[in-house]
């Protein structure tokens, strides 16, 4: 069986009403493989509709270290995302971080 340094947490907020996410997901969603080890988000997966809006968040937030707190990383989205989803991901963000400093606490 081969060993895992990753855990996988998702995080969900209500989605704009008005938008494609919201007509099809009702919620804007986010899923975060982060290794435990050096708390780096290695992978992310999102409820988006566009294969282009979620390589671009990709790219925002792979390789990002945990231990250097959320307010760069949510700068930084807010400094390069410009949709109506902006806060329901801001939001889901946070609540997957924050289930994982959970697991990391109890671990």
């Amino acid at each position: 069986m081969r060993h895992l340094n990753t855990v996988l947490v998702t995080g969900y907020a209500r989605a704009p009403q008005g938008t494609s996410m919201y007509e099809i997901y009702k919620h804007a969603g986010i899923v975060l493989e982060i290794n435990y080890h050096n708390h780096t988000i290695e992978r992310v997966d999102f409820t988006f509709i566009a294969d282009l809006t979620s390589d671009f968040f990709k790219k925002l937030l792979e390789g990002y270290d945990l231990q250097d707190g959320l307010d760069p990383l949510i700068e930084r989205i807010k400094k390069h995302y410009f949709a109506p989803s902006q806060q329901a991901m801001i939001v889901a963000l946070q609540s997957a971080v924050q289930r994982y400093w959970d697991y990391v606490q109890e671990k």
